[in-house]
């Protein structure tokens, strides 16, 4: 077994805007404008999904690589609803997480559509991410001093 650990930080001051890091890339997290932030950056929910959609499209690659597949792209595009009283703290009558997630995929190679689903499933069952929305992975968060 190959383990890889992962690792980011983040930190958040007196606004919205979060500073992430990720080995030697940074980037931001805010809120939109009407959501009390600048709009300096995606949401974490936009992240989450960009991170679904991120990985399909690189196992896929993988996958085309390992099995010589001429695959000239494929596309991903993520959606799902979540409701807001919840994570706002106006309402604990429902989850803080999406209801449903819909990854609509495209994948342009010379395969026909029932090849393009198995390609699509086995891109699923490699996708960490997917597999961490699919299965639920034990979350602990711990107060450092």
């Amino acid at each position: 077994m190959a383990l890889k650990k992962v690792s980011i930080n983040a930190s958040v001051g007196k606004s919205l805007v979060v500073e992430m890091q990720a080995r030697d890339h940074k980037m931001v997290i805010d809120q939109p404008k009407a959501g009390g932030g600048t709009d300096q950056g995606p949401t974490p929910l936009e992240y989450f999904f960009f991170a679904l959609g991120g990985c399909i499209c690189t196992i896929a690659r993988i996958i085309a690589n390992q099995r010589r597949i001429d695959l000239r792209n494929v596309t991903c595009r993520v959606e799902g609803e979540l409701n807001v009283d919840v994570l706002l703290g106006k309402s604990k009558d429902d989850r803080a997480g999406f209801q449903s997630i819909k990854a609509y995929t495209t994948v342009d190679a010379d395969m026909t559509k029932e090849e393009k689903e198995a390609f699509i499933k086995e891109v699923d069952e490699r996708c960490p991410i997917s597999d961490n929305i699919h299965s639920l992975s034990p979350v602990e968060i711990i107060v450092e001093d």
